[in-house]
């Protein structure tokens, strides 16, 4: 029940006097662990009742609670939204009167519901709460099944479209056809629903190729015919508000919508290709994604030293790892500590991937001018507490955040070296002075994305002796340990994989390794001295998921 508005209902709970502030960090622990809503949680402890929740909610909202739906909604009423909208937005519409509409809504807490519908409907729109099981109820009851619209019967549809979207100059004219509009729409709902976190839309010599990213493995689905790339292409960038008639060089955009009752943000990127225009669409669905400390699977004392290091008064923090290992997740969960009404905070991002309400988020413009340096600089004349720097590229930028911490900012940042001490050859590489380093930096968090084994599949075997024997650990180690992997089911999609798994590795800076770094030390001899003071390696965490059942030997011999 409301999976992606816990922390919010952890506050409106403790606010009306469901429970003390004891009882909401042992529910949220409950939550964390066991990946139920907190309001789910609080029910299963016996705390609180789904409609105290609920009436606790509209209350906080300023709404209208309906513990039940009315059965014969008045037909005027419910024909002001047609069955795709009801779907689409995942609402009911309850009442008209005096030029408002209501409706009971699946997430009351989404604002874009009520902007769409009010820009289409052009009329005001309120949202009430209900029981979310209930709100799909009705749906299915009022406007029945939705429509089961497949692949198959879509492309069936472009057929009879002919040549009309195959040339350039009718692109943006077959953007608008119906088949194109769902065909696109149908592509997101899939991949919303599938957990993907980006799409690829490839256009080849002999084929149109659209591809899902899930748990970080590509996946290809039913293509679309070749002919149709121009206008599927021109369709995406037309909710982008992208430039249609500009093919020739790169463009950024967004789409902001709504799947399922959920707000979904889309970045879209575009590249010119030899065949055509390449897109890649990365899914920002905050429902799937927790930006939580407690929920991002770290052990408690790599936690607790990156609490010490955000709350600090000054000082850098830099986390690091590949593309797509969860660096900017980490660091918003990380802000999200210390995001309190006493502490100004500040980002600079390229782009801005989530929205988080009491942060002062600045999207880089490099066309303007606007840099990761130039941003910082501003920053300091903003009186700012603590300060997010997407990434520290160049020496300028580098300089600039050593100038912050050293006159009382917290500085967090993300760096693309392979470990953690590896973090201090980089700034030195770029040009920093190592003293400079040496007094500012507080630690680095070195990470890596790995597949989770299928809960539905998982199975235990006994691995080859090769493969045991590429991990190097001590015989004496493994003995009596149990391996499993993923046989493969419909619940994983054949892959053996579910979910993924944060590996971690926090070197915390201490005066022994600011010696080290002050006598420019080679990153072989920090690691050593990094790991004598308690730092466990990104490898050693992967034996732990190993041994936890939780991920395979494959994976952790993959990343690490």
């Amino acid at each position: 029940m409301f999976e992606d508005h816990s922390d919010i209902i952890r506050d409106i709970a403790i606010e009306v006097g469901l429970l003390n502030q004891t009882q909401a960090d042992e529910i949220w622990e409950s939550h964390t662990t066991t990946g139920k809503s907190f309001a789910d949680s609080l029910v299963d402890a016996g705390l609180a009742d789904r409609p105290a929740i609920l009436q606790a909610i509209a209350d906080h909202l300023g709404v209208q609670y309906y513990s039940a739906i009315p059965t014969a909604s008045d037909e005027e009423v419910t024909k002001i939204l047609k069955a795709p909208q009801a779907h689409k937005y995942a609402v009911v519409p309850v009442a008209d009167e005096a030029g408002k509409v209501t409706l009971v809504s699946k997430d009351p807490f989404n604002s874009a519901t009520v902007n769409e519908l009010t820009f289409i409907l052009k009329r005001d729109i309120e949202l009430a709460v209900a029981d979310p099981s209930m709100v799909d109820a009705a749906i299915v009851r009022v406007y029945g099944e939705p429509s089961a619209t497949s692949m198959e019967d879509l492309l069936g549809e472009f057929d009879q479209l002919g040549t009309e979207a195959t040339s350039e100059e009718d692109a943006a004219k077959a953007a608008n056809q119906a088949p194109i509009i769902r065909f696109v729409d149908l592509v997101l709902q899939e991949a919303v629903k599938a957990k993907a976190s980006d799409i690829h839309f490839e256009p080849f010599e002999d084929q149109f190729r659209i591809r899902y990213r899930i748990d970080g493995s590509l996946y290809e689905m039913a293509p679309p015919p070749k002919n149709l790339a121009p206008a599927v292409t021109a369709r995406v960038k037309v909710l982008s508000s992208l430039n249609i008639a500009e093919r020739r060089v790169p463009q950024d955009g967004r789409i902001k919508t709504t799947i399922g009752g959920r707000a979904i943000d889309l970045r879209v990127s575009t590249l010119p290709t030899q065949f055509g225009e390449s897109l890649v669409l990365r899914i920002l669905d905050k429902t799937v994604v927790n930006l939580s400390l407690d929920a991002l699977s770290m052990q408690e004392d790599i936690k607790e030293g990156i609490r010490t290091m955000v709350n600090r008064p000054n000082g850098i923090f830099i986390v690091t790892g590949p593309t797509g290992s969860g660096k900017t997740t980490t660091l918003y969960s990380a802000l999200r500590e210390v995001n309190t009404e006493d502490v100004k905070i500040l980002t600079a991002e390229d782009p801005v991937e989530y929205e988080v309400e009491g942060i002062m988020q600045v999207p880089i413009n490099h066309q303007v001018g606007l840099t990761f340096a130039a941003a910082l600089r501003s920053f300091l004349r903003q009186d700012p507490d603590t300060i997010m720097v997407g990434e520290i590229r160049d020496i300028e930028t580098a300089q600039i955040a050593v100038q912050a911490s050293l006159t009382g900012h917290v500085v967090l940042s993300t760096l693309h070296t392979n470990d953690a001490p590896g973090a201090v050859t980089r700034l030195i590489d770029m040009g920093l002075e190592p003293f400079l380093i040496s007094a500012s930096l507080e630690g680095v968090l070195a990470q890596r994305l790995l597949r989770k084994i299928c809960k539905s599949c998982r199975t235990a075997y006994e691995p080859d002796k090769e493969v045991v024997n590429m991990l190097d650990v001590d015989a004496l180690e493994i003995a009596n340990k149990k391996f499993y992997f993923g046989k493969g089911c419909p619940e994983c999609n054949r892959s053996g994989y579910r979910g993924r798994q944060g590996l971690f590795e926090l070197m915390t800076i201490s005066d022994s390794i600011r010696t080290l770094i002050t006598q420019r030390a080679p990153t072989l001899v920090l690691k050593q001295k990094a790991i004598e003071v308690g730092m466990r390696p990104l490898r050693d965490d992967g034996l732990r998921c190993i041994f936890d059942g939780l991920t395979t030997i494959e994976e952790v011999l993959k990343y690490t």
